[in-house]
């Protein structure tokens, strides 16, 4: 089952997205510009164009290691 997260916080280009998440968990890790961020699950939905989305907040970006 496929459910859709809404990123709140972190990179300007990411926040407000609307991503998949297969299955639900506690933490999303989005690649981005060389690194990842890092968004933690909360008890917040909210609906967009896109259905009723799980609220997901940035908590941490880690470098990929080369």
């Amino acid at each position: 089952m496929t459910t859709k997260a809404l990123l709140d916080g972190g990179p300007d280009d990411l926040t407000g997205k609307i991503v998949p998440v297969t299955p639900p968990g506690q933490e999303l890790k989005i690649p981005h510009r060389g690194g990842y961020e890092h968004y933690k699950v909360t008890t917040r939905h909210e609906d967009t164009e896109e259905g009723s989305a799980t609220v997901y907040r940035w908590w941490e970006r880690t470098e990929v290691a080369e």
